[in-house]
């Protein structure tokens, strides 16, 4: 099987698992939408509390605006900071949303895993799931959360060396927590963030091979259909220029647009699906249908 064949068996496999559990589709979008929803929820104290002002008239702005920044004078030049009440109100917000897109995560890992093995999804045995591992969750986005605000200071307070240093070190823990959903669902009693994180990257180190070659895989199938797509665009532009009827161009770019947003969409589900199925492979040995042993196998002769 060559490349191609690979790529696009991936492919299939991974969306064949989303055709039948449409539901998959759903909990990106609750994601997005509850972490959004509470974030502003969080927001509206500091912004909308009584100033003295109407909420429309600048007054009101002025005085939120002087609550949480301040300004310093250094070398000559006036600076705009966050005031510290206002920095460890936008810690709270940091943390508050990593907390619930892990929660949401974990019940979006566990329903793929679920199908992955034949059973069928439910969004709300998900969520269910996801509230019985709260302590495990929460110590993560601690830990995950702590990590993130170091790669940042280190790249603010070191400029150029400091960027290129943390950004080496954000690869390399994207790279070994990309197992950690998986292991927080699967393992029960697993609280501790370090022994979360050094499970997911034993799994990557096991698998290293299959992870490579798959999202590879994946992303050239999806590479392909992308481009095959602009040619079909660039055709329609070029015929509605031909037959001088623009009105072609126009209804036909902006369902080029939202057709590629969609298979965007869809693709990045069937990236998580896919994981969940080399987890399952590496961490259990259950190779889950419709992806077969050949198929995995064929990944594993390429680690090195």
């Amino acid at each position: 099987m060559n490349k191609f064949q690979r790529s696009w068996a991936l492919m299939k496999s991974s969306l064949s698992v989303i055709g039948r559990n449409k539901q998959l589709l759903v909990f990106p979008i609750v994601v997005f939408a509850s972490t959004v929803g509470i974030v502003i929820f969080f927001l509206g104290p500091p912004l909308l509390r009584p100033t003295g002002h109407p909420y429309t008239s600048g007054e009101h702005w002025q005085a939120i605006y002087h609550s949480l920044f301040r300004e310093t004078g250094h070398g000559g030049q006036t600076q705009v900071v966050f005031s510290p009440a206002a920095v460890a109100y936008m810690a709270f917000l940091y943390f508050l949303s990593m907390f619930i897109a892990t929660f949401f995560n974990v019940a979006f890992y566990h329903e793929i895993l679920a199908a992955l093995t034949g059973q069928p999804v439910s969004i709300g045995r998900g969520l269910k799931f996801a509230s019985t591992r709260l302590w495990s969750i929460l110590m993560w986005t601690l830990f995950a959360g702590l990590v993130g605000l170091i790669i940042k200071t280190i790249e603010e307070r070191m400029e150029i060396v400091g960027q290129i240093i943390g950004r080496l070190v954000g690869l390399a823990w994207s790279v070994a927590a990309v197992f950690v959903i998986p292991v927080i669902v699967r393992k029960e009693q697993n609280a501790n963030p370090i022994s979360v994180l050094r499970d997911s990257a034993g799994i990557l180190k096991r698998t290293w091979g299959e992870a490579l070659i798959g999202y590879i895989g994946l992303s050239f199938a999806n590479t392909l259909i992308v481009l095959g797509s602009v040619v079909v665009i660039a055709g329609a532009i070029v015929g509605s220029a031909a037959l001088n009827n623009f009105w072609l161009a126009a209804f036909v770019v902006p369902l080029w647009l939202l057709l590629l947003f969609a298979w965007s969409y869809v693709t990045s589900v069937a990236s998580h699906v896919y994981r969940g199925a080399l987890y399952l492979y590496a961490a259990e040995g259950v190779v889950a249908a419709p992806y077969d042993q050949d198929m995995l196998n064929m990944a594993w002769k390429y680690r090195k």
